[in-house]
């Protein structure tokens, strides 16, 4: 699986704590190889968009979309209490 990243995932990124990016690089790791593992918690989010998200942690998540079968785009990251709005 291929992955691109909006500026907005970029930046949120950047903020994150070290740790939390550590966790992300693993997470991201295991995307690449299966999508649909079960350690990373993904859903399909409610509403017209085919958008979907994965845990880092208990607290922070990715949102993405499949842009095809073998690439998917990052559109956000943060803490699942701001990410969703």
């Amino acid at each position: 699986m291929k992955i691109l990243h909006t500026n907005t995932f970029s930046s949120g990124l950047k903020e994150l704590p070290l740790g939390v990016k550590k966790l992300y690089k693993k997470q991201e790791d295991l995307f690449v190889i299966d999508w649909k593992d079960p350690r990373l918690h993904t859903k399909k989010l409610q509403g017209g968009d085919p958008l979907f998200s994965f845990r880092i942690t208990r607290r922070y998540r990715v949102l993405f979309v499949f842009l095809d079968k073998e690439m998917a785009l990052f559109t956000s990251i943060g803490h699942r209490k701001d990410i969703y709005e």
